[in-house]
């Protein structure tokens, strides 16, 4: 068994499970069996007896390799699960502990003769270095309980130590949050480069993208005259400012990500969370040596920045109500300190109905991201935040506070 398999174990019966099953976030825990009565949490509470259930969590060591066969994993199930399989997403975490959440699937068949098919295909994925199983059971009695599982213990017909599944309370915040950290948001220019340095070999273009990568100094560097962001989703006007500005005041106009990028981006697009934020962020780290250099000539005026590389991955990484994002003041607010702050940051919002009018008279489509972003509730206009009482700002320092609560951006 893995090294940190091992260390997971160890704390196995304090971890909670998430389970999102019918657009519901479900958690749960484990107790270990004392034949008492306990309460079964939901969804258990509707299972049948005969149900045959199984968790998967992709705990590899390497973030990237495990990142790359959680993406991979879904696909998998997609193409191998038996007739009559669901399966839904699943996590485990263990409370207010950062980067303690490992990400799964949770898999339930009704069909009693799918059993040996599943494990079948839960055994060829125990050849992944490495993936966690568990089963579940049920009794009569409406009790279920959980225990790690293996090929080779059922085979011989081994059982490990069972545990009660047990109800759990609620985390205060979303448990994503306790990974978004140079994970979805990356705060550091070495954090970023080190996300690509590790994909050089299964993503020949990080290579590439690492040449042009600027120093930290030139990234930090305060230029003579003021830099102003413009901010907001695609059709909310922000091409008509941005050159307005321009022509007005004789500036420079820059975009994030630079231009330099867009061979790229469509290869990084494609890829898991974790190493399409890290390029988006190296972006901005180029945006700001291109600032840093223009600046001691004219005015800047830059078309989305690191603003829009956080709220796109906030957004896509925590779902449910606005309830679910860390407070005001976390530490997932806080501008990089190797990242030069623009003077003023300017942000656009337009009613939905008239941005996706503009968007069909335009002859353009939103982006999948901003899709999800239209139907995750933590990105509707301010008007909603204001209705929950709660608005989060970015920090940054001395520089502008930015409110998020209705924008969105690579």
């Amino acid at each position: 068994m893995a090294k940190n398999v091992k260390s997971l174990l160890s704390r196995w019966s304090s971890r909670v499970f998430l389970l999102e099953l019918d657009g519901a976030t479900q958690y749960f825990g484990i107790q270990k069996n004392n034949w008492g009565k306990v309460k079964v949490p939901r969804p258990f509470s509707a299972f049948q007896e005969e149900d045959r259930c199984y968790s998967v969590l992709v705990c590899s060591p390497d973030r990237i390799k495990k990142a790359k066969f959680y993406g991979e994993l879904k696909d998998i199930l997609l193409r191998k699960l038996p007739p009559g399989c669901d399966f839904a997403v699943f996590s485990s975490f263990l409370p207010n502990v950062q980067d303690s959440l490992i990400k799964g699937y949770f898999l339930k068949s009704s069909i009693k003769e799918n059993s040996s098919l599943i494990e079948r295909l839960l055994s060829d994925l125990e050849q992944h270095d490495p993936v966690l199983v568990c089963s579940y059971s049920g009794s009569e009695d409406g009790q279920w309980t959980q225990r790690l599982w293996s090929r080779a213990e059922s085979e011989l017909g081994q059982m490990t130590e069972a545990h009660n599944v047990v109800p759990a309370e609620e985390p205060t915040y979303h448990p994503s949050t306790l990974n978004i950290k140079n994970s979805d948001v990356f705060y550091s220019f070495d954090e970023a480069c080190d996300v690509l340095k590790k994909c050089g070999d299964i993503i020949p273009e990080a290579k590439s993208v690492l040449e042009m990568l600027p120093s930290r100094v030139e990234a930090i560097r305060k230029p003579d005259f003021p830099v102003v962001v413009i901010e907001g989703l695609d059709a909310t006007g922000k091409t008509t400012l941005t050159e307005s500005l321009r022509d007005t005041l004789g500036a420079t106009l820059l975009r994030s990500p630079p231009e330099c990028l867009a061979p790229w981006r469509a290869r990084f697009d494609q890829e898991p969370p974790i190493i399409r934020r890290a390029f988006y962020a190296l972006g901005n780290y180029i945006t700001a040596e291109q600032i840093s250099q223009e600046g001691m000539k004219t005015p800047i005026i830059v078309d989305r920045f690191w603003h829009s590389t956080a709220a796109y991955a906030i957004a896509t990484a925590v779902n449910g109500p606005v309830s679910n994002l860390p407070s005001t003041g976390s530490e997932v607010y806080i501008w990089p300190s190797d990242l030069l702050q623009p003077s003023l940051v300017v942000l656009l919002t337009l009613a939905p109905e008239e941005r996706k009018r503009r968007l069909r008279n335009r002859g353009q489509k939103e982006t999948d991201e901003e899709k999800e972003l239209d139907h995750n509730r933590l990105f509707r206009l301010r008007g909603n935040s204001r209705q929950t009482g709660r608005e989060s700002t970015f920090d940054v320092s001395s520089g502008p506070r930015w409110s998020y609560s209705s924008v969105a951006g690579r």
